[in-house]
């Protein structure tokens, strides 16, 4: 699969998403390559920074020449983790969180068939920084309930062919439940492969095994991610390197598994060592199939192919949804054509799963300027369908949307549990209701555990709009808007929990209206709804008085009179005024108890460089912590926010000293769960 995979298009196998922002006081510039990088290996294209960015290998060999400015060549067989200067800023923090399914939203969505990987490009090979960037232009993937595993694609002749995923993107992955692989590519010879690069990747060492299948294996074990997809295009080869990747793959997959990894095959090479993409599961490809976890059938699949393939794979004694029948999205995301009957029909079983190639489409397509509420909406009609409203899908659409076929999960099991409906990038930064940065930004590493279910609202009147919504926020940089007539009392689902009650149970939401009259009641269910497509059977709690902050209100509501399990959580709506309205919803939070972390211990400057530093700070208990802020105190005392991570490694650039300071402080707070703070944490840096 080069890039793109389809080769009518002709353009070069080169990653070519650009994340746009400059420095600021938030999160880093986009430009020069990392200490670790000039510091592993030779050639190096700039000089280097303090600027940690995404890992990214050769196999072993590196081309002839010097690479382009601001990328850095390195061999994958020369890493070790003791010397990954940047491994606390790559590696995630979040451990993959188990899910369920619920009863789905509506009648054709079936759980147990076919699943759906994405091949995700987030940005370039080289300069993809490690923890976020200063713009809101980014590919804020938010709809995690109908994925399965994230492929992290990307890879060039001319920069690397190996890249280990971004912390952020993995954080935001495994609280969703979704497995990520980072991406081997060796390309075609017409995008600049070298079948020595293949080579390279299946050499054996003297007693017989692969050492970079036990290299891949101890990266993704070292960076916290979850396995690799292996996508061999390169041609030339003979039956004796098709041989040799057949070893490789089979000895790849054995360690992944030892380690809880995952191994993907892409349909290219064959068993003979050429490259002919099959399109099918057939008898070229079919040991390499079995020597992986799943495979990924090229675009040339066909209904008949894609029916022979599943079949051949239960003969096998295998899932025909360890199967991805390939679908390329990237130019025509929900505009493209696709025989969906041959991939999900609606009057059968599912015949495979689905690989969805570059569903970032809905951020590339959009016009230069554009907004993250339009990002959101474009990204809500691909994953939901042109209703909007995932229990309400529209059967005239022609894009079944994932939504359509596939049943939404969800990880939220345990308390305590909250959301600020962050989806990891804005326009601003707010605490408390406050602006405390007006920089744009994105991290996804910092979204929550979203509603699944966007947007399902059940009405007997007009349905009003709902969407996030950038221009204010309680926490972070989004909240929940609702804004339309109101005509009728409208419920608005949340999210499918499994949830333990207690007798100290309590639900705090806080909100605002911001036109309008609205009464507002919590939605709770503890029990599954009675059939697909049903609505939960839910019990409407009126919110007391709370406290205003601002124009925000956050109320509790004790959840007495309930027993067993939440099984859903929404709101019910109603206009008390007549509409229009306009209704925010800025926090939820479920918990027995509050608690708080612990303030990180031992926060010192790890490197300095005239404006840009390296912060570390260990981990204290007690106390969960979801991610650490990190602040600024400027002379007079007053804060201003710089960033935040759920790492224990923050970078900050471009600072400057204010008229008089002679050390720059830094506060840095853990945050838990329920959006708590610990005390601060504080270390000073002379200018």
């Amino acid at each position: 699969m080069s890039t793109p995979p389809v080769r009518r298009t002709g353009r070069p196998a080169r990653r070519t998403v650009l994340l746009a922002g400059a420095a600021s006081a938030f999160l880093p510039a986009l430009t020069a390559p990392t200490a670790q990088a000039a510091a592993a290996a030779p050639h190096t294209g700039a000089a280097a920074s303090l600027q940690p960015y995404a890992s990214y290998w050769y196999p072993d060999s590196l081309p002839a020449g010097s690479p382009g400015a601001g990328i850095t060549w390195r061999s994958l067989k020369s890493w070790r983790a003791a010397t990954d200067t940047d491994l606390a800023f790559n590696a995630a923090s979040v451990p993959l969180a188990p899910r369920f399914t619920p009863v789905p939203a509506n009648t054709t969505a079936r759980g147990g068939q076919a699943r759906i990987q994405s091949l995700v490009s987030f940005g370039p090979t080289a300069g993809n920084p490690s923890q976020g960037s200063a713009t809101a232009d980014y590919y804020a993937l938010t709809h995690w309930a109908y994925l399965d595993e994230l492929v992290f694609w990307g890879g060039s002749s001319g920069e690397g062919l190996i890249l280990a995923p971004n912390a952020p993107i993995v954080d935001a992955a495994h609280r969703h439940g979704v497995p990520v692989l980072g991406n081997v590519f060796l390309p075609p010879a017409a995008y600049g492969g070298q079948l020595q690069w293949t080579r390279d990747l299946v050499q054996k060492d003297a007693a017989g095994h692969y050492p970079l299948a036990s290299q891949l294996v101890a990266v993704a074990a070292a960076y916290g991610f979850d396995g690799w997809f292996v996508n061999a295009e390169t041609g030339g080869g003979d039956s004796a390197l098709g041989a040799a990747m057949l070893g490789f793959v089979t000895e790849l997959r054995r360690l992944a598994a030892a380690a809880g990894q995952r191994v993907t095959w892409y349909d290219a090479m064959t068993v003979d060592g050429s490259v002919s993409w099959q399109g099918a599961l057939d008898e070229r490809n079919q040991p390499l199939f079995q020597a992986a976890d799943d495979m990924f059938v090229d675009f040339r699949w066909s209904p008949d192919s894609l029916a022979s393939s599943g079949r051949g794979a239960e003969q096998l004694g295998r899932s025909r949804y360890e199967l991805w029948a390939g679908v390329d999205v990237e130019s025509g995301g929900s505009d493209t054509s696709v025989d969906w009957d041959a991939i999900v029909p609606t009057g059968a079983a599912h015949t495979t799963s689905l690989g969805l190639y570059r569903p970032e489409w809905t951020r590339n397509h959009l016009p230069a300027g554009h907004t993250p509420e339009q990002f959101h909406a474009a990204d809500d009609r691909f994953w939901t369908g042109r209703s909007l409203d995932p229990s309400r899908p529209d059967p005239a659409d022609t894009w079944r949307a994932p939504a359509v076929s596939v049943a939404d999960r969800s990880t939220v099991t345990a308390l305590p549990f909250a959301s600020v409906f962050n989806t990891g990038h804005g326009l601003r930064w707010y605490e408390r209701g406050e602006i405390t940065s007006d920089t744009p930004w994105n991290h996804l590493g910092l979204q929550d555990r979203l509603p699944s279910r966007r947007w399902s609202v059940r009405t007997d009147g007009q349905r009003p709009a709902v969407s996030f919504d950038f221009a204010d926020a309680w926490h972070g940089g989004s909240s929940v808007l609702v804004d339309g007539a109101l005509d009728r009392p409208a419920v608005l689902d949340l999210y499918a929990t499994r949830l333990p009650l207690g007798r100290h149970t309590v639900v705090e939401i806080t909100h605002r209206a911001d036109a309008g009259d609205v009464r507002v009641e919590l939605a709770v269910a503890t029990a599954e709804p009675g059939a697909a497509g049903s609505a939960p059977p839910y019990t409407y709690l009126p919110l007391p008085a709370g406290t205003g902050d601002g124009g925000w209100r956050t109320t509790a509501v004790r959840l007495t009179g309930l027993s067993g399990t939440v099984h859903a959580l929404g709101v019910r709506l109603t206009a008390t005024g007549g509409g229009p309205v306009r209704w925010r919803l800025g926090a939820l939070a479920v918990r027995d108890k509050a608690t708080t972390p612990a303030a990180p211990g031992k926060v010192r400057v790890t490197a300095a460089a005239g404006g840009d530093l390296r912060l570390a700070w260990h981990h204290r208990a007690p106390g969960t912590v979801r991610h650490y802020t990190v602040h600024r105190v400027l002379p007079g005392g007053r804060r201003r926010f710089l960033g935040a991570t759920g790492q224990r490694a923050h970078f900050v650039t471009g600072l400057t000293p204010a008229p008089g300071e002679r050390a720059v402080r830094f506060e840095v707070r853990a945050v838990g769960e329920l959006y708590t703070s610990s005390a601060a944490a504080t270390v000073t840096h002379p200018w």
